[in-house]
């Protein structure tokens, strides 16, 4: 049986795209009414980003959630972090990172502590072909107009003090 010209125009014309419209707005307004994040979810979701980044090898979006006023008790600012991600970057050919957090501490919704433990490691050019540490993170964070950006740190490896 053949369709009908009237039948294939219903199918194709003006109206036809009113259901996926109507379903597209309807999922889009449905995802902006949904309750706002509280500060330790927007927190895991940052980590979660930035585990993400450094698996890619991705230092420019690493460094977008760096402070420009970042600095630390060892002196780095964050184009010294930057540097030690190209660093890092560039001796590792595929990168693979576990991360806990082990504890989120939150000062009024505009400033937060993050601490973390991360075994980190890397394919390399290097006689065994691989290298692989496992760190101590303690991340200072301020939210900065709704995004959380770090403006300091310490780390070590595990089981030394940190600094």
């Amino acid at each position: 049986m053949m369709a009908e010209v009237s039948d294939i125009r219903a199918l194709t014309g003006p109206t036809a795209w009113r259901p996926f419209l109507t379903a597209l707005l309807a999922t889009g307004l449905a995802s902006c009414g949904g309750p706002p994040e509280s500060s330790e979810q927007q927190l895991r979701a940052w980590v979660d980003r930035g585990h993400e980044a450094a698996e890619r090898k991705d230092r420019g979006a690493l460094v977008e959630m760096i402070s420009p006023t970042y600095s630390d008790a060892r002196g780095n600012s964050r184009d010294d972090i930057e540097n030690l991600f190209r660093f890092y970057f560039l001796r590792a050919k595929n990168v693979g990172l576990l991360v806990g957090i082990d504890d989120i501490e939150i000062f009024d919704d505009s400033a937060a502590r993050v601490m973390l433990t991360v075994a980190m490691g890397a394919t390399t050019d290097a006689v065994l072909g691989f290298n692989a540490d496992a760190y101590e993170f303690e991340l200072d964070l301020e939210n900065a107009g709704g995004e959380w950006l770090l403006v300091s740190g310490r780390w070590t490896d595990v089981g030394n003090e940190l600094r």
